[in-house]
């Protein structure tokens, strides 16, 4: 990981740029987690979580058919690749520039066909599904939870359909975890469920990743 560099770097304030827009700025230029993404050519400072969850639970083997959902800007298919996977298919509403070894697409998962047709594309079923999708926030704490489970819930479902017998899955919630109900079926269909929370995600965010392994088919 690469170190800050010493001491914190301020933006003159320029007219037509909100208090908000400024302090995003301003914490832009003083992450990190920006700054090491930069200098390591990785497209987002979201990469890091990953890298990190693929540390702690070992997710991408060498060789791994990886489906990657909310793809975009790709962040998560270039780690993918880079950690060993054979190949990544990334899936997002938005456009996605070319990630190397990998497909991408622009399409949604809710597609009745998509399940089907990343099958066709990985040559068989998944051995990982990720999903680091979110919402637009509404600063409802509630709203924004039933908002982010939702889409993990909708996620879950998806990987049931593609996932391979032993493969993983994981999913972007809120703190306040999983919702129950989810949850135990997640505890029926795959020996391990867990909780983290990634050192490169930001203190102040209630994010937390489910991650589920060992898929049990049926």
């Amino acid at each position: 990981m690469t170190r800050p560099p010493e001491g914190r770097q301020t933006l003159r304030r320029t007219a037509g740029r909100t208090r908000a827009q400024q302090a995003w700025l301003t914490r832009q230029i003083n992450d990190p987690y920006v700054l090491a993404a930069k200098k390591q050519g990785l497209r987002s400072r979201a990469a890091f979580k990953l890298i990190e969850l693929d540390e702690q639970f070992g997710l991408i083997r060498p060789g791994a058919r990886v489906i990657d959902l909310g793809a975009a800007p790709g962040g998560w298919s270039q780690v993918a690749m880079q950690r060993g996977a054979g190949l990544v298919v990334g899936l997002d509403l938005l456009p996605v520039d070319p990630v190397a070894g990998s497909v991408q697409i622009q399409g949604d998962f809710n597609d009745p066909a998509m399940p089907d047709r990343l099958r066709a594309l990985l040559g068989g079923p998944a051995d990982l599904v990720l999903s680091d999708m979110a919402p637009n926030t509404t600063g409802h704490a509630p709203t924004d939870h039933l908002r982010i489970m939702a889409l993990a819930e909708l996620a879950y479902a998806f990987a049931e359909e593609v996932l391979a017998p032993g493969g993983a899955f994981v999913a972007k919630v809120l703190q306040g975890g999983s919702e129950r109900e989810m949850l135990a079926r997640m505890k029926q269909r795959f020996a391990r469920v867990r909780h983290a929370k990634p050192a490169a995600s930001r203190k102040e965010s209630r994010e937390l990743y489910v991650v589920a392994q060992g898929f049990r088919d049926g």
